[in-house]
Order: C-alpha cells, then structure tokens, then sequence
C-alpha cells in the first residue's frame, strides 16, 4: 500500500468513522478518492490531516477543502440519493464533488475563481468523474439556470441567509453546510417543503467562510 493510500486508510479509520459516519458509501468514496490529487504538490503531505486545506496557488485568494470530518457528517446528513441531482457550492479543486459523485448521478459544481473552476474540472476528469461539471460563479448564485437540484452541498460556511440557493431546492431538496450566522458556528441541514425551509442544526462546526457569504458589517454611529 502506497503511503498516500495509507494516510487515506488512516483518515477513514482514525477522523472519518469514529465521528459516527456509518454510511458505508462515503467511507468507501473517501477511501476511493484520492485526496492529495486535489492538493497542490508542494501540499500534499498535508491532504489527509484533520484540517481546512488552502490549495490556492500562485498568491491566489486563498480556497480551502474543509475539513473530511465535517464533510462527511454533512454528506451523511444530507442523505443522497443515486438518483440525487447535487450541486456543490465553493468547491475549490473539487475533491467534494468527487466524493458525491461516486453515489449520486449527477453532480454540478460551482467555483468563484474561475482559473481554479478550470483545474477543478481538470482534476475531476483525469480521476473519472465524467458525471461532475464545474462552472465559475458566485458561491451566493448558485446555479438557477440548472435548478432545481436535489440536494446543495457548500464547500465552506456562510455568515449569510443563502436566499438564493433555498430558491434553487426542489420541494423535498437538502441543504447542508457550516452556518456561521451566529456563534458558535453549526453545520445545518435546510429542508425544503412546497416553498417553507425547516433548519435543523446538525453539530457545531467550524469552516472558512465562501467568498461573498460573509455577513456585511453593520453600521456604528
């Protein structure tokens, strides 16, 4: 066993599944996917450790993996589908879609810096996931012109009410991410139902915030 598959082993065995991820197809996918393809070189002895990962390059705005615990959890939570429609929020290179893409059908992808949406889709290609699609845009935007979607996963947290991916939910649709609206920061399971959303705080949880989804500072006299 390689060393990388053996840090892969670890992170399932020692982070993933004593955090009470049962769902054996994400310990399958997380065993699957191999995670240091989404890190950059010079990084990649970090990729299977219990932390948010800056895989920005080349003095970028930095973009992060979250955490594999806390990704994991969501995913749980979320509870895909096969037949699931999924959409990725802020995904970075992309080892999130990957991971959802070996259970759920189809899996759409958005990411802000569009040189880093590029190698997202490049990535995500030269490890088979012919059924991922990654597009620039706005964490915030979402992806309307594809909606509405199964299940919306975000890649980071919010300090923000994300109205507009609510809107992008079908009736029944999840979405799951770290809500940093208030403190401590939870991860939150949205659940749509003919136009209402109930919010269930799933663990506390801490991720960086996705561009454009930090809370607007409030006016001081």
């Amino acid at each position: 066993m390689s060393g990388f598959a053996t840090a892969r082993q670890k992170m399932v065995d020692g982070q993933v599944r004593p955090s009470d991820v049962t769902d054996i197809r994400i310990l399958d996918a997380m065993l699957a996917v191999p995670r240091e393809a989404f890190v950059p070189e010079n990084k990649q002895a970090l990729a299977y450790l219990d932390l948010d990962l800056d895989v920005s390059e080349g003095g970028a705005a930095p973009r992060f993996l979250i955490k594999p615990v806390v990704l994991a959890k969501m995913l749980q939570a979320a509870e895909i589908k096969e037949a699931d429609r999924v959409l990725v929020v802020g995904c970075a290179t992309g080892y999130a879609a990957a991971v959802i893409a070996r259970f759920a059908s189809q899996v759409a992808a958005t990411e802000s810096d569009s040189a880093l949406a590029a190698k997202a889709q490049a990535i995500l290609a030269s490890n088979g996931c012919g059924n991922v699609t990654v597009r620039p845009a706005a964490p915030a935007d979402g992806d309307p012109a594809s909606a509405p979607y199964d299940v919306i996963v975000l890649n980071g947290a919010t300090e923000i009410v994300p109205e507009q991916l609510y809107a992008q939910l079908r009736s029944g649709g999840r979405l799951v991410g770290v809500f940093a609206t208030s403190r401590p920061a939870r991860a939150t399971i949205v659940t749509s139902s003919h136009g209402d959303f109930g919010h269930r705080t799933l663990f506390d949880a801490a991720a960086p915030v996705l561009p454009g989804m930090e809370r607007v500072p409030a006016f001081v006299f």
